[in-house]
This record gives C-alpha cells, sequence and structure tokens, in this order.
C-alpha cells in the first residue's frame, strides 16, 4: 500500500510514498511524542511518594488507564504487569520504569505512557498558630510558596503576627526564618517568598499587643502595629472619658529582666509590646 498526499497549490500535484517512508515517518512522530513527553515532566522538581493520587494512560491502550494510589511501601498494581515500585521516581522516571515492564512482558510493544500526579500527599508543609485553618497542606509544582501556603490555610487570622516564622531543613541543617508578609507586598520585593520543600513548618505566632486601663472609654488589650504611637493607642480605646486627662500619662514596661518599671508618657511617645497605659482621673 503507498501513501498518497495532495495538494491544490498551484494546481493538482500528487505525491507518492513507499510503506518504508511511511514507517519511517510515523517512528519519527513517536519519538518527538515521547520526547516531549519527557520535556514536559522533567522540569519537576519533586518524586512521587507514598499517599501520591496518579493517572496512568498508555497510548491507543484505554484499558490500561488506571488511577491510583501510591500504598505505603511505595509501590502500585498496574493492569497485566503486576506491582511496580514508584517511590522516589519523578513522573518522567515512572513513565519510563512502566514502559519497560509493558515492554519486558511483551504486552505493548512501543508503549507511550503518561502519568498525572491528581492528588500530592507525599510533600506536605504544616502550618500552625494564628491562622483560620491550621493543618498539614500539600506541595506541588503550582502551590510551593509561602504565600500561597497561607492562602490554602485560609490566611492569617486578624490576632496573627505580621512577622511569620518558618522552620526549614535544607541540606541536612535545619533553620529559623522571620519573614514579613506585608513589607513583602508594600515594598514589592517577593525575594523573601521562600520556596517550601517537605517537612517544612509555617508558625504565625499571636500579634504583640498593648494594655489600656483607667478613665478610658473601651479598656482592654490591643493589638499592637508598627511604629504605633500613646495617642493612637488611646484612640482604639475611644479616647479619654470627661472624669481623666491625658496629662501625667503613666506606662508599666517590661524590662529585660522581665520586671515591669513605670515611666512617664507623652502622647507622641511609642509605644511596645506588652506596655500598660494608665489614664488617670483629671484633679479639676
Amino acid at each position: 500500500m503507498r501513501l498518497q498526499f495532495r495538494s491544490f497549490a498551484g494546481g493538482s500535484l500528487y505525491r507518492s510514498f513507499s510503506p518504508n517512508a511511511v514507517r519511517r515517518f510515523a517512528a519519527v512522530l513517536c519519538l518527538t511524542a515521547t520526547t516531549l513527553s519527557v520535556a514536559a515532566f522533567g522540569q519537576s522538581r519533586e518524586t512521587l511518594g507514598e499517599g501520591d493520587s496518579i493517572r496512568i494512560t498508555v497510548f491507543q491502550n484505554p484499558d490500561l488507564t488506571t488511577e491510583t494510589r501510591i500504598s505505603e511501601q511505595g509501590t502500585i498494581t498496574f493492569p497485566l504487569v503486576g506491582e511496580i515500585s514508584l517511590a522516589g521516581l519523578t513522573p518522567a522516571g515512572a513513565e519510563a520504569r512502566i514502559a519497560e515492564r509493558l515492554i519486558k512482558g511483551k504486552f505493548v510493544l512501543k508503549p507511550q505512557v503518561s502519568l498525572n500526579v491528581v492528588r500530592v500527599r507525599s510533600r506536605q508543609v504544616s502550618v500552625l498558630g494564628q491562622v483560620a485553618r491550621p493543618g498539614r497542606y500539600p506541595l506541588d509544582d503550582t502551590s510551593a510558596n509561602l504565600t500561597d501556603i497561607l492562602a490554602l490555610a485560609g490566611g492569617v487570622s486578624p490576632a496573627g503576627d505580621d512577622n511569620v516564622t518558618v522552620m526549614v531543613a535544607r541540606n541536612g541543617k535545619t533553620a529559623k526564618l522571620e519573614i514579613n508578609v506585608p513589607t513583602m507586598y508594600r515594598t514589592g520585593d517577593l525575594s523573601r517568598n521562600l520556596q517550601l520543600e517537605n517537612g517544612d513548618t509555617i508558625f504565625v505566632q499571636r500579634a504583640p499587643v498593648f494594655y489600656i486601663y483607667g478613665e478610658v472609654q473601651r479598656a482592654g488589650s490591643y493589638r499592637l502595629e508598627q511604629a504605633m504611637t500613646v495617642m493612637q493607642a488611646l484612640s482604639l480605646g475611644g479616647g479619654v472619658t470627661p472624669r481623666g486627662t491625658d496629662r501625667g500619662l503613666k506606662i508599666r514596661r517590661k524590662g529585660p529582666d522581665g520586671t515591669f518599671q513605670a515611666v512617664d508618657a507623652r502622647l507622641t511617645d511609642p509605644v511596645h509590646a506588652d506596655d500598660v497605659i494608665y489614664v488617670r482621673e483629671s484633679l479639676f
């Protein structure tokens, strides 16, 4: 059988190809498809692990399509070939191993295997502290940085601090990083938007607070904002009552040794974490 192509550019033209030429052309197409498949998955930074859900297809063999989860032993059961160990392989490496087993068993002559990760369970990070939904979250190639995982956890709660603590393990060493998330967006510098890896932990501690009591409208504890002054702190408490005065303000402040000392305060003075501001009653 000979293959013919017909062209209408400048008239009718027929070209004839021998069966050998057709087979060579088909082989080139297969090789190109295989190369593209490897290139597409070769960019994956991570390997497969236990708990990952995957979907495997073999071109022109729909009966071999399999959606399964990698077991605790790092294996799956695939039609015809049985149990295959995939843990520790990249998606491209897993495709090659499955194809090798199909060829070895003479089930498929030239298999074109495609593997897609449906759900990641083997690569996870922990999110703790003042977030909407603390827990463990999976990493993948599209959501692996700090802000992505915080978004999955529902974001930092109103009581959470701007500075996020990230515990990372790299090259056998553990490091503690402090990252101010709002500052990244205010400055436009996302170089601190850390790429996370399996086993990392994000901890959002409670934001620092200060306290107001005495002759104010709403005594209590309030979140300490950056560069806050005594006047701004009093405004959060609703201001001074008609019986109070903003003169002679006192702050009880914790010293380096952990003890509290009373200091005189002016309206323009900065407020520190755990400060206790006292508004006294007016004498006149």
